[in-house]
């Protein structure tokens, strides 16, 4: 999808290294240091006038160099429709082989590299970009795909590649002071080996259960947020089956302020007072926690 119309500019570039977002180990990949010029590349099967070859060809020749292996966008025009958000920018690539894309994640960014518009796009259709080379392309943001509206006009933006980041703990500032580390590293142990979330998952996963000196249950939940976007939890309604598959207790938990950050997971234990156990003998060697619909 290719289309040229004057818009608010910039000259802003968000350069990645090749297996950072090829997600490949092939030595050949690495990053150099050699600076590289990229060269216009459209294929013979695309349409372009004169004057659209003119313009692409002159921003590509004010971009930045790039160093060896490394993939980038270079954003030219931005422009509001009644839909969105439609940008154009020149996909640049120093890579030392030709590379193809499949469905890769596109952010709008502002000045303060805040997130604008986020989307996900299907790149195999521009086609195999040759070694040291720039191919433009427009990116459509509906206004499902904007994240927040920038207060002032956005004069000041770039476009980046969102570079799939490592499924991480995150700890309250309570649980962080409190903890000692050999807890902190079982629990880094838990999330990295926990199975993966497909893309927007949120889930509760337990970790322990156990009945305190007051004879109330604790359990400890790993709350785990697969969306790219925070979540905030002002209540949790909880219940909790034992080994013999029975429910043993149900209870809502209020929270304030219950933040679980963008593709990160957090623990926090909830406690069932003694009166709303349903059971005096638990078997808990065995148990299942679960939020209540």
């Amino acid at each position: 999808m290719l289309h040229f119309s004057k818009g608010k500019k910039q000259r802003k570039e968000n350069a990645v290294n090749a297996n950072e977002l090829l997600d490949s180990s092939d030595r050949a990949l690495k990053k150099g240091e050699k600076e590289m010029e990229t060269t216009l590349s459209v294929p013979s099967d695309w349409h372009l006038s004169d004057e659209e070859r003119y313009v692409f060809a002159f921003h590509n020749s004010q971009s930045p160099k790039l160093k060896v292996n490394q993939i980038s966008i270079y954003g030219m025009e931005l422009s509001n429709t009644e839909n969105g958000l439609e940008v154009t920018g020149l996909i640049r690539s120093t890579v030392v082989k030709d590379i193809q894309f499949g469905k890769t994640t596109i952010l709008l960014l502002d000045g303060e590299k805040e997130v604008v518009a986020r989307k996900e796009f299907d790149l195999a259709a521009i086609g195999n970009l040759p070694s040291n080379s720039a191919r433009p392309w427009t990116f459509v943001f509906g206004q499902e795909d904007i994240i927040q509206n920038p207060d002032a006009e956005l004069n000041d933006w770039s476009l980046a590649f969102e570079l799939k980041t490592k499924h991480q703990l995150d700890l309250e500032e309570s649980w962080e002071k409190s903890i000692a580390k050999e807890t902190k590293d079982s629990l880094e142990r838990i999330v990295e080996n926990a199975p993966s979330l497909k893309p927007g998952e949120v889930n509760f996963m337990g970790i322990a259960a156990k009945v305190n000196d007051n004879q109330d249950l604790v359990v400890t939940m790993l709350i785990r947020n697969g969306a790219d976007k925070n979540i905030t939890l002002q209540q949790i309604p909880l219940g909790v089956k034992d080994a013999t598959g029975e429910e043993i207790a149900r209870g809502t938990f209020k929270l304030e302020d219950f933040t679980i950050k963008a593709n990160t997971s957090k623990p926090w234990s909830f406690i069932f007072p003694q009166s709303m156990v349903k059971k005096e003998q638990l078997d808990l060697s065995r148990w299942q926690a679960y939020p209540i619909q």
